[in-house]
Formats: C-alpha cells, sequence, structure tokens
C-alpha cells in the first residue's frame, strides 16, 4: 500500500472511530476499545446502507486495530 493511500485510510479510520466515539458519549456510554470495535462491526454487518470501498477497508481497519475477535 502507498504512503499516500495509507494516510487516505488512517483519516477514514480515525473518522470512522470519531463518529462511534461521539455517538457512544451522546447515549451516555463509556467507549470501550471493544465496544467500538463491536459498534463498528455490527454497522459494516448491515448491507442495506452502500459505503464506499475507502469506508468498508476502514471499517474492517478498525476492527482489526482495536482487537476484536470473531
Amino acid at each position: 500500500m502507498g504512503k499516500a493511500k495509507d494516510d487516505v485510510l488512517y483519516e477514514e479510520m480515525c473518522r470512522v472511530v470519531g463518529k462511534v466515539v461521539l455517538e457512544m458519549r451522546d447515549l451516555g456510554q463509556e467507549p470501550k476499545h471493544i465496544v467500538i470495535a463491536g459498534l463498528v462491526r455490527t454497522r459494516l454487518a448491515n448491507q442495506k446502507i452502500k459505503r464506499s470501498a475507502l469506508t468498508q477497508e476502514a471499517m474492517e481497519e478498525v476492527i482489526r486495530a482495536l482487537g476484536y475477535q470473531a
């Protein structure tokens, strides 16, 4: 993977995690890494939502980076 693509992927990963953390805060939940990974995994499983290839890859990388195994 090239440096530019890595940077774009990293920025998208940060956007995905940031969105989840802010939503959890709004709901009064503590943003623990395993919960964040589980929420991203659940959203990724929803095939009704069309996502860009970049967002899909970023979500998969977030799940792996947070150590969610399932």
